[in-house]
C-alpha cells in the first residue's frame, strides 16, 4: 500500500480559455494562482502545500462556515494551505492523516483568519433575506479575493484586528433568487470561468442541538417492507394520551429508511370530541396552517396526489385541539412503510435554514460562478438553460439540482442537452486541498478467468458512482466494513477523481483486495444521459473522457440513460459510440426492476435489478433461480443501494447460496457473457 504523496511543483499557467465560437470567453486564473488546468484535463490540479492550517468548524454557525471556506478558496490558489473540519461522517480526521502531510489544529479558527488576513482585499456581505445572495456573494468572493459573510460577521470583521473594506454589500440589491442570478448572469459571467459551472444550495438546514431529547412515541407502523401501495388505506390513530398540554406534533417517516418506500399520505382528518378540527390533502392550501416542518418530504400529484417522505426524511404536523379536548383522533389514508409518531414538546425545525461550506473553496479559487436553478420552474429554467448554452460541450457541473428525484432527472437530462456532465459534488469538503495530491497507485490486475459452468452468475454493484462527495463520505465508510473482500463487489466510482481527489484514489487502490473491482459509475466520466446528449457531440466526448478510464483502470461504464425519467436502452448510434470508444467488455445500464442481458452490435449489455435492503437482494435471487431453466448460463445482475447495504450484507446474503450461483466481478461476468454468446474476447 503506498499512500504517502510528495509535494507537487506545478508552474503558473493560463490556460481558462478555449477556442473562440458561439461560447463566452473566460477568464485567467486568478493572480498569484499556482493552479494548473491544461486543456486536455477535466478538472484543476493544485500546488500542495507543507503544511496545512485545520480550523474545526464542525459546530461552528452556517456563517462562520461560509467565511471560511471562502477563505480557503482564497489562500489555496498559492497552495494548499487551509483544511476545514467540516464533517465526521467518516471520522474526522481519516483523510487529513491519510494525506501524510504536517499539519496544525487551531484552537481558535479565527487566528487562521488573522495568519491569511493580508490575502484577503475585503468582505462581501449577503443578504439574509434572499439566501440566494450568499452564492452571488461566493462567485464575487473569487472575483474579488474577498470573504462572503453576514451581516453579523461583517460588524466583526470591519474592526480591528481585521479591519476589512466592504468590497460589496448585498443588502436589499435583490427582491428574489431569479433577480439575483439575472443580475450575476449579466454582470459577473463575463469574469467567471466557463470550463466549469456550480450548482450548490445557499442554505441547508440547521442541525438539530444535541441535547434535544427524542420524546416521540410511535402511534403506527408497517411492519413489513412494502413498496406497491397495497397497504393503502384509512389507518386511525388515537392520540388522546397527548391532549394534556396545547400543541400535538405528528411526524410521518420511513420504517424501513435503508429502501427509500416511506410513508406516503393522500387525506388526513383530525377530530377533537368527534368534531373535525383539521381536514387536508397535502399539497394544497388547506394543508398549509398544519404543516410544521415538510422537511425533506415531496408532494406527488400520483395516486390522487399525496406527501411522500423516504429514507431519514420525514414531515410533521401541527394540531392544537381545543382546551379541555377528552378524545383525539387522526384518521390518515396512507401506505408504504410507514411510521407514524407524536409528541408534545415543541421539536427543532428543519425549517432553520444557515448557510455552508462545501464545494465554495473550490469554487472561489477557480473563479467559478455558484447559482441555485430548478430545471422544473420555467423562470429558473430558462436562465440556467442560458448559462449552459454559453459553455463547450464538455464543460463539468459540480453540485447538484434541488427537489431531490425530480431535480436530479431534470437536471441532469438539461445538462445533457447542452453536452454538459454532472458530478455531485456539494457536500464535497476540501476540494482544493484534494486536487492538490497526486496519483501514485497501482491499477489492479485483471482478475482470475472464471470457467464458464451451467450456473447461475451473479455480480454486485454498488451505486453512487457518479458522486464525488460519496467517495469522500459513504464509500469510505463501506469500504473500511470488516467484511469488504470476502465476496466479489463492484464499485462504482467517478474516474474524474484522477483529477479531483487522487489521494482518494490512492487509498481505495491501495487497501483494495482481489475482490475489489472499481468500475466507472454513470455514466463514464461524468454523469449525464446519452439519450439527451447531443449526438454529434457525444463521441468525441467519449473519445476524450477515455484517458481517464485506462488511468483509473475503471474501464467497465456503468450508464444510466433516462428521458422524462424513464430508463431507456441505448440508441444504436450510442450503443456504437460506447463499443467503440470505450472499447468494454460491456456496459452495465440502468437500475431497473429486472436483470437481463443483451447483445447490442457486438456490445454486452446488462441491465442492472436495483435492490435497497437484504430481503430484496435474497428475493431477486430466488426468483432468478425460480425462473432459470438450468439449461444454460444465466446472468444476474444486482445493484446494490449504497445508502441501505453494506458488504458485510452481501457476505451474508452470499453465504446462504447454494451451489448453483457463483458470485463474479464484472470483468469476469462480461467475460463470461462474451464467451457464452461467441464473442471474441477482450
Amino acid at each position: 500500500m503506498i499512500r504517502k504523496l510528495t509535494a507537487i511543483s506545478l508552474v503558473v499557467v493560463s490556460t481558462l480559455s478555449f477556442s473562440a465560437g458561439s461560447y463566452a470567453q473566460p477568464q485567467p486564473a486568478a493572480q498569484g494562482s499556482a493552479i494548473s488546468w491544461p486543456n486536455n484535463q477535466a478538472l484543476p490540479s493544485f500546488k500542495q502545500g507543507k503544511q496545512l492550517e485545520v480550523a474545526d468548524i464542525y459546530d461552528a454557525p452556517g456563517d462562520v462556515k461560509l467565511l471560511f471556506s471562502t477563505l480557503q478558496g482564497i489562500v489555496n490558489r498559492k497552495e494548499t494551505r487551509i483544511y476545514l473540519l467540516e464533517n465526521k461522517e467518516e471520522g474526522k480526521f481519516k483523510w487529513l492523516n491519510d494525506l501524510n502531510v504536517d499539519y496544525k489544529v487551531r484552537d481558535d479558527y479565527y487566528d487562521i483568519l488573522k495568519q491569511y488576513k493580508n490575502e484577503v482585499k475585503g468582505i462581501i456581505i449577503y443578504d439574509p433575506n434572499v439566501p440566494d445572495s450568499v452564492n452571488v456573494a461566493t462567485t464575487l468572493a473569487g472575483l474579488r479575493d474577498g470573504v462572503a459573510v453576514s451581516p453579523e460577521l461583517a460588524v466583526k470583521l470591519q474592526a480591528a484586528p481585521y479591519s476589512f473594506k466592504v468590497i460589496e454589500d448585498l443588502q436589499g440589491k435583490f427582491k428574489d433568487r431569479v433577480d439575483a442570478y439575472t443580475w450575476q448572469y449579466e454582470n459577473l459571467w463575463k469574469e467567471t470561468t466557463h470550463r466549469m459551472l456550480v450548482g450548490l444550495s445557499p442554505e441547508v438546514s440547521s442541525r438539530p442541538p444535541a441535547n434535544q431529547p427524542d420524546t416521540y412515541k410511535v402511534v403506527a407502523q408497517e411492519k413489513t417492507e412494502e413498496r406497491d401501495a397495497k397497504n393503502r388505506q384509512v389507518y386511525d390513530m388515537d392520540l388522546s394520551q397527548f391532549v394534556a398540554k396545547p400543541d400535538v406534533y405528528v411526524k410521518f417517516g420511513d420504517a424501513f429508511t435503508q429502501d427509500g418506500w416511506g410513508a406516503a399520505v393522500h387525506e388526513i382528518t383530525v377530530k377533537a370530541d368527534g368534531e373535525t378540527i383539521a381536514h387536508f390533502l397535502p399539497g394544497t392550501a388547506d394543508e398549509k396552517p398544519y404543516l410544521y416542518d415538510p422537511q425533506g418530504s415531496q408532494v406527488s400529484s400520483g395516486s390522487g396526489g399525496h406527501r411522500f417522505a423516504d429514507g431519514g426524511n420525514y414531515f410533521t404536523y401541527k394540531f392544537t385541539p381545543p382546551a379541555d379536548t377528552k378524545e383525539l383522533t387522526m384518521s390518515a389514508e396512507m401506505w408504504n412503510e410507514y411510521k407514524v409518531s407524536a409528541t408534545n414538546d415543541q421539536p427543532f425545525s428543519s425549517q432553520t435554514k444557515e448557510p455552508y461550506g462545501y464545494l465554495r473553496d473550490y469554487a472561489v479559487a477557480n473563479k467559478a460562478m455558484v447559482f441555485w436553478l430548478d430545471s422544473n420552474d420555467p423562470a429558473e429554467k430558462e436562465l440556467f438553460e442560458k448559462i449552459l448554452s454559453d459553455v463547450k460541450p464538455g464543460t463539468p457541473y459540480l453540485g447538484w439540482f434541488s427537489n431531490d428525484f425530480q431535480g436530479e432527472f431534470s437536471g441532469v437530462e438539461v445538462a445533457s442537452n447542452h453536452g454538459v456532465y454532472v458530478l455531485a459534488a456539494d457536500w464535497f469538503s476540501n476540494l482544493t486541498v484534494f486536487s492538490g495530491t497526486k496519483p501514485n497507485f497501482v491499477k489492479p490486475k485483471a482478475p482470475a478467468p472464471v470457467k464458464l459452468d451451467n450456473k447461475i452468475y451473479v455480480t454486485y454493484t454498488f451505486s453512487e458512482g457518479d458522486n464525488l462527495q460519496y467517495n469522500e463520505h459513504k464509500l469510505r465508510i463501506l469500504w473500511d466494513d470488516p467484511k469488504r473482500g470476502q465476496v466479489p463487489i463492484n464499485w462504482t466510482s467517478s474516474p474524474l477523481l484522477y483529477d479531483a481527489a487522487p489521494a482518494m484514489l490512492n487509498y481505495f487502490y491501495g487497501t483494495a483486495t482481489a475482490n475489489d473491482q472499481i468500475i466507472a459509475g454513470p455514466s463514464g466520466a461524468g454523469y449525464f444521459y446519452p439519450a439527451a446528449w447531443p449526438e454529434k457531440s457525444l463521441t468525441e466526448f467519449l473519445k476524450n473522457t477515455k484517458d481517464y478510464m485506462k488511468k483509473t483502470g475503471m474501464e467497465i461504464p456503468y450508464v444510466l440513460n433516462r428521458l422524462n425519467g424513464e430508463n431507456l436502452p441505448l440508441s444504436k448510434a450510442n450503443n456504437a459510440a460506447y463499443r467503440d470508444e470505450y472499447d468494454a467488455k460491456g456496459i452495465f445500464i440502468g437500475w431497473d426492476n429486472f436483470t437481463k442481458v443483451d447483445i447490442v452490435d457486438g456490445l454486452p449489455t446488462s441491465n442492472i435489478l436495483g435492490v435497497g435492503s437484504v430481503n430484496d437482494a435474497k428475493k431477486a435471487l430466488a426468483d432468478a433461480k425460480a425462473k432459470w431453466d438450468g439449461k444454460s448460463p444465466l446472468f444476474v445482475s444486482l445493484g446494490i443501494l449504497a445508502w441501505g447495504m453494506t458488504p458485510t450484507d452481501l457476505a451474508n446474503i452470499t453465504a446462504g447460496l447454494d451451489s448453483s450461483y457463483q458470485v463474479v466481478l464484472a470483468d469476469q461476468y462480461f467475460s463470461l457473457i462474451r464467451e457464452a454468446n461467441g464473442l471474441p474476447k477482450k
